[in-house]
């Protein structure tokens, strides 16, 4: 007979997803992770497999609670500028209960580039966000609100790494003034 999980497998992935973000993948050992989930060693191998299978599922975790995060602000705001600007926003709110920046970026730095698994993850969340934002322009041109000389396939990438350049900034930059300029200007090009 299979014995119970005697932890909470949602909430140790979280905690193990918050230290990758926090230190990197290569600077987190299986004993940090043991020490920061809570959890023993063969129970972490035993529910996530190694450290790649963990991360990987922390990454999806994350890319997951980021994405509906996204979907939720991009649906409730009433125009698409207002969608877009919410988006870039959510990138430089800062909260004691996440790291700074984003641990897709993260990942894209530190392990995309020997990593194909881990950058079919990344391309994935980023042609995502592109395409939330080219249906967001074509909205915005439906309901008039944007110029229909837009074009929003050229649009969509320029916004999407400007939101990435946003969450790379607010690992290093403490001035939120400066951080709403970047917006400001960012914003500037759908007028």
């Amino acid at each position: 007979m299979a014995r119970s999980k005697e932890f909470d497998v949602d909430a140790v992935l979280l905690k193990a997803m918050k230290l990758f973000w926090t230190q990197g993948y290569e600077k987190t050992s299986m004993q940090d992770l043991v020490e920061h989930m809570g959890i023993h060693r063969r129970s972490i191998y035993d529910t996530f497999g190694d450290k790649h299978a963990l991360y990987l599922m922390a990454l999806k975790r994350y890319s997951d609670t980021v994405w509906s995060s996204i979907e939720q602000r991009a649906q409730s705001s009433l125009s698409a500028k207002t969608a877009i600007r919410s988006v870039m926003e959510a990138a430089i709110t800062q909260s004691e209960e996440r790291p700074k920046g984003c641990l897709m970026v993260n990942t894209a730095v530190e392990l995309a580039m020997h990593d194909p698994e881990l950058e079919n993850c990344v391309n994935q969340s980023w042609s995502g966000t592109e395409e939330l934002f080219r249906k967001l322009i074509i909205k915005g041109q439906q309901a008039g609100e944007l110029s229909a000389s837009l074009d929003p396939e050229l649009l969509a990438p320029y916004l999407n790494n400007a939101l990435i350049g946003l969450r790379v900034m607010v690992k290093t930059q403490n001035h939120t003034e400066k951080l709403q300029q970047v917006i400001a200007t960012t914003m500037s090009i759908l007028d």
